[in-house]
């Protein structure tokens, strides 16, 4: 389960110490007894120098106690209070559970049934005249932000400001000559580098942990970061360190603390950080005063897997980002961009995947012109598209997750031909009544479905409308048995539907029965 770090809610903080021990032994503490002689094929650890019994093998530093004397000053805690809704006031009545409990206080009124709840986490001086990065997630709705700092000061602050798609804030206190740290946006850390996260985990400030780099280049969180590749680190990272640095050994800023991976809540030893190069940018583009706007093209896209590829009949090894459904009006559907089309290049740089190709069109300032190769019903074709203004309500859902897409009490299916499980009818006026397709839809609609079938096995449901099959729109029953007799015949492994459902255009694979 992923938990992003997110501020404390509450003022209070247990802290539980737990003694070990053993169970049906005896405890036997290193140095207790003599070290007995190595036997034959032992291998004993070496010391190292006399004097050096502790000292960390090569490479590693002696200790971070420097690091952290260096940098310590410029890492800050950021207390917030935001409104949250007020509890009910509410009454267990035996019977009935709880009541609300009529004309009591904070009854009604937007300021009455909310209230101020307090928050704690991370940030960090980029500038000395005061500017300070954190998290979007740690000030975002904040109404008092409050900064306190390495010497125990405490200033007021104010949002200048935030990012929500990279997660990044920058705020602002009131002084000059504040220490500050740099961010290291050149030379790129590698797997297996040390690292050290300062920060103010459970609100106990100052706090300082180390590990590695453990992985790049993550994807996490899917739509709310979308132009993030993180870097995973597992130097402890635990709530209310949001906000704060990664440092490596020399004392730069190499990422931003933002998220975890963990079952109970607590570091487990997967954290997450933004990249140093990406926070750059963006933080000093707030830090301008500008709005960050980023170019869109009004697609929705997923990567190219192995199981698409080979339904479409492409080259081993080919990559690019499958693009699901075009929204009407939106650049890419005036520049021709077509669901089941595979961009594999932009501006003639190679697109591997949908999280690539998001990020290049994010990169883009709206206006710009973008260059698509793609291919389309197996052959290449270029389109140039002029960059949007990509939305700032973009990540909001179209349909509820695990909606069911049937209607309570549908009548039973019309006639239609079945094709591999599904039966499949032509578009009417009285499918589209019954089925709530919009007049724009175009394909053939599942009318049942075998349970039993393969397609059954997938998810298939009535209501939803077969809208290519291998990249070919699909405009008749006719239409759709060809596609897939073509496609059995070509000997692939399956055929690929493009399907409009409730939750939008989705790319399922239905395989064919092997023959015996």
């Amino acid at each position: 389960m992923l938990k992003r770090k997110e501020f404390i809610l509450g003022a209070a903080v247990g802290l539980t110490f737990a003694a070990a021990a053993t169970a049906g032994g005896v405890i036997t503490w290193p140095g207790a007894t003599a070290a007995p002689a190595a036997q034959v094929g032992q291998l004993v650890p070496s010391a190292g120098a006399a004097g050096l019994a502790f000292a960390p093998p090569q490479g590693a530093p002696l200790s971070f106690a420097d690091i952290f004397q260096q940098v310590a000053p410029a890492v800050v805690q950021i207390d917030v209070k935001t409104r949250v809704q007020r509890p009910r006031n509410l009454i267990q009545i035996p019977g009935f559970g709880a009541v609300p409990i009529p004309g009591a206080p904070g009854g009604s009124g937007e300021e009455a049934d909310t209230q101020l709840a307090a928050g704690a986490g991370s940030g960090f001086f980029i500038s000395a005249d005061g500017f300070i990065v954190t998290n979007n997630h740690v000030v975002e709705n904040a109404e008092e932000i409050t900064v306190r700092l390495n010497d125990e000061r405490e200033l007021k602050a104010r949002l200048i400001g935030r990012d929500p798609l990279t997660d990044l804030a920058v705020i602002k206190v009131e002084g000059a000559a504040f220490p500050f740290v740099s961010f290291e946006d050149k030379a790129e850390p590698r797997v297996g580098d040390w690292v050290i996260a300062v920060g103010n985990p459970f609100g106990l400030g100052g706090t300082a942990t180390a590990g590695i780099v453990s992985a790049k280049a993550r994807a996490i969180g899917g739509n709310e970061n979308p132009y993030t590749d993180f870097i995973q680190i597992d130097a402890a990272i635990n709530r209310g360190n949001s906000g704060g640095p990664t440092f490596d050994i020399y004392g730069r800023v190499i990422g931003v603390n933002t998220a975890i991976v963990s079952p109970t809540g607590g570091s487990v030893g997967i954290g997450f950080a933004i990249p140093a190069g990406i926070a750059k940018e963006t933080v000093d583009r707030l830090m301008r005063g500008e709005k960050i706007e980023r170019g869109y093209l009004g697609v929705e896209i997923g990567n190219l897997t192995a199981e698409y590829r080979e339904s479409l009949g492409l080259p081993e090894g080919t990559k690019g980002a499958y693009v699901t459904n075009v929204t009407a009006g939106a650049p890419g559907d005036r520049a021709g961009l077509q669901p089941g089309d595979v961009v594999v290049s932009l501006n003639g740089r190679p697109i591997e995947g949908s999280n690539e190709l998001t990020r290049a069109v994010g990169a883009a300032k709206p206006g710009d012109t973008l260059r698509l190769e793609l291919l389309r019903e197996g052959r290449r074709q270029t389109v140039t598209v002029r960059a949007g203004t990509r939305p700032s309500n973009l990540g909001a859902t179209q349909g509820e997750e695990g909606e069911d897409s049937t209607a309570p009490g549908a009548p039973e299916a019309v006639a239609g031909e079945k094709v591999e499980g599904l039966t499949v009818a032509p578009i009417s006026a009285a499918l589209r009544s019954r089925y709530d397709l919009s007049a724009e839809t175009r394909g053939v609609v599942i009318t049942a479905v075998e349970a039993q079938s393969r397609a059954g096995r997938l998810g298939f449901r009535p209501g939803f409308v077969v809208v290519q099959a291998n990249g070919r729109p699909v405009s008749s029953v006719k239409d759709f048995r060809d596609a897939v007799e073509a496609t059995r015949a070509a000997g692939r492994p399956g055929v690929l539907l493009l399907v409009k459902t409730p939750n939008g255009n989705v790319p399922i694979v239905v395989p064919f029965a092997k023959s015996e």
